[in-house]
């Protein structure tokens, strides 16, 4: 009896203290504002938010309810800062110090996004304003990851278009406001960055009404609507000279300027959902995401998935999501309007179509039209290193290795394309440009693989009605302070390029240059230009046609290779002798083979040097030995600047710590007769 007692008594003790130390349950995802205090800022934004209407069930929005947004941008003119400040004020976050916590520019939460200060892949956000809910698709900015562009539109009914106060519409703001002007879409105009000094949003908001024309957008779409907003401070408002402190009016902008989605029918038999994009989880594995065109979903329910080209594929959504804030929340159901993501189907793809297939299907809609998307017009070759020193850092090594993973890119990066070689152990991967390889070649690189990458080369085509075989030429605009516009011309004009327009760009007093340009001739510029100019020059460039093929190769670099002369270690004294001839890109102690480029040579064509080379020891005094010769600090060379460095003939190693460039051993042969 007493053991009883004694038992109920520790037990009771253990309650007790399991209830006072027990952790404070937190607020689920699902904002409930007023019940933090919010930073003083976001107040006046917060309890007007508060007044709205709650929808207590997400995934149970009604169409009238949504808006599906994509917010589209030139590089650098402040988008992802804008969402930032959106999300901020959105009550996402439970207080100022998880804000603060977060950091800046939160959606860009990929290393190579925050150290390139790109945004590289879409994402979603979603935020309950005044019982509406705003799925927000934030989108790159830069003319290589078009593609993601593309693919998000599909998502979208309407785009947020941020233009910067001073620079205006850019060759990026013309393709991607294309893209979706042709789709049907309205356009809300963001003028942001109007607290710069050099503000000029009166003519700015003429320049995008030009472009809206130039397109050919309906009057119903040049009809758009303008915010003036300043991302960076978190404010927006009706005229450029009256801001107010919270983003509110660009989100009740977004209300009565955006169409909600359009939805035909709201039958479960009628479900259509076009897939726009891949997501991977460690325990769920394969994941679409897509928007509900007609119909609805339900977890657990039996679905195909169709496609014009491809036989369907039959199976049962497993956990069914839709966004919420900057997670996603798992709902028994979602209706036609709202954008989810769904578990359970290994074989999904981007551009299949989720339909119903209850009852064998019979009256189960049709797919939709899969995601159309511009064609690469830049390929590189990518293997297994094959160097002395391959093996000795990376993870990922065998050929089997680099085609699966390479492959599995394809699953999410629509404008990529991977092909095999007649070399095994080697693959031919296109994509929009330089920048859209290298992120890949950079991603493979953090994860542990060792690649042998070649030099990037444009794609041909040939026209069907004349039979010319043709070349992808760029539009290129190059803003520069005025002493240097002689250099960028000349560099331009030795690239094939054509020149469209000159001139001074008001309010900054930059040098304006625009030019059309071989995609052949870009290859490797970016780099020139920013020695020409002392790293002033601002240059922004997108696809802009195929046109017949300039006869003749376009130089790339003026100036050749310092080459290893042997197999060995860099040292001192090698160094000393070998930067005579040009600027070296090796160290003391770096390990060398025989071919391998240790440097630029200061004069056009190759010259071997011995870089391992070693002081003589002997007992006889040396004419010069009291004199001491200083070593000039190498060259690094990014993966970037590597490949634009690469010339014809020679090859980049990349590993996980190091990149090195070499000539390549199979061009060697070919020159000497010999067999591949």
């Amino acid at each position: 009896m007493l053991r009883c007692i004694s038992n109920l008594t520790v037990l009771a003790f253990l309650v007790a203290g399991a209830v006072a130390f027990a952790p404070v349950h937190r607020q689920p995802r699902v904002a409930r504002f007023g019940v933090v205090s919010p930073p003083p800022q976001t107040k006046c934004f917060l309890s007007a938010v508060a007044d709205a209407p709650s929808e207590a069930v997400p995934g149970q929005f009604p169409a009238d309810k949504i808006r599906n947004i994509a917010v589209i941008a030139h590089v650098d003119h402040g988008k992802t800062t804008l969402v930032d400040a959106l999300i901020r004020q959105s009550g996402v976050y439970r207080d100022a110090a998880q804000s603060e916590e977060a950091g800046e520019r939160v959606m860009d939460n990929q290393d190579q996004e925050r150290e390139r200060g790109i945004t590289i892949l879409a994402k979603n956000l979603a935020v309950n304003y005044k019982g509406t809910k705003l799925n927000i698709l934030d989108t790159p900015g830069h003319a290589d990851f078009g593609g993601e562009v593309e693919r998000v539109l599909n998502m979208a009914d309407g785009v947020l278009l941020v233009v910067d106060s001073v620079e205006g519409p850019k060759p990026q703001t013309r393709f991607v406001l294309d893209k979706a002007l042709k789709k049907g879409m309205k356009a809300l105009v963001v003028v942001n960055k109007v607290d710069r000094p050099a503000a000029r949003p009166e003519y700015v908001v003429d320049m995008v009404f030009d472009l809206f024309v130039e397109l050919g957008a309906t009057d119903e779409q040049t009809d758009f609507r303008v915010v003036y907003a300043s991302g960076l401070n978190g404010q927006a408002g009706h005229e450029a000279n009256g801001l107010e402190d919270t983003m509110g009016p660009l989100l009740d902008a977004v209300l009565e300027s955006i169409d909600p989605p359009r939805v035909e029918k709201t039958e479960p038999e009628a479900l259509q959902a076009l897939v726009s994009n891949i997501d991977f989880d460690p325990f769920k594995g394969k994941m679409g995401i897509a928007r509900i065109s007609n119909g609805s979903i339900k977890s657990g329910q039996a679905v195909a998935l169709a496609h014009p080209d491809k036989d369907k594929k039959t199976g049962r959504v497993g956990n069914l999501f839709v966004f919420d804030n900057l997670g996603k929340t798992e709902v028994p159901e979602a209706k036609a309007g709202e954008i989810i993501m769904f578990a359970g189907l290994q074989d999904v793809e981007i551009g299949d179509t989720l339909i119903t297939n209850e009852n064998n299907g019979q009256n189960a809609a049709g797919p939709l039209e899969p995601i159309a998307v511009e064609q690469p017009t830049v390929r590189m070759t990518i293997g297994v290193n094959k160097s002395p020193l391959a093996g000795r850092e990376g993870k990922f090594l065998t050929s089997r290795m680099i085609r699966d993973r390479l492959f599995k890119e394809l699953d999410r990066n629509v404008a990529l394309q991977v092909e095999e070689t007649d070399s095994a152990d080697r693959y031919q991967v296109s994509g929009r440009g330089q920048l859209h390889l290298t992120v890949l070649i950079e991603t493979m690189r953090r994860e542990g693989f060792e690649l042998e990458v070649g030099p990037p080369t444009v794609i041909y085509k040939t026209n069907p009605e004349s039979g010319k075989i043709e070349e992808p030429w760029e539009s290129v605009e190059v803003r520069v302070p005025e002493e240097y516009v002689g250099g960028v011309v000349d560099l331009l004009n030795q690239r094939k390029g054509e020149l469209l327009d000159m001139g001074i760009e008001e309010g900054e007093g930059l040098s304006v240059v625009k030019y059309v340009v071989p995609t052949r001739g870009m290859l490797g510029l970016r780099s020139g230009l920013l020695t020409a100019t002392r790293g002033t020059a601002i240059i922004d460039s997108v696809f802009d046609s195929y046109r017949p093929k300039i006869a003749g190769e376009i130089q790339s670099r003026d100036k050749g290779s310092l080459l290893a002369f042997a197999d060995g270690k860099v040292t001192t004294f090698g160094i000393e002798g070998a930067q005579e001839r040009g600027r070296m890109m090796v160290n003391a102690g770096d390990d060398t083979y025989k071919g391998m480029i240790v440097g630029i040579h200061q004069r056009p064509g190759d010259l071997e040097v011995n870089v391992c080379k070693t002081k003589a020891l002997t007992n006889m005094r040396s004419a010069t030995k009291g004199i001491t010769t200083g070593i000039t600090a190498s060259v690094e060379l990014s993966l970037d600047a590597s490949v634009e460095y690469l010339a014809a003939d020679e090859i980049l190693e990349v590993t996980p710590s190091t990149f090195r460039m070499s000539k390549n051993p199979d061009m060697a042969k070919k020159n000497k007769g010999g067999k591949k």
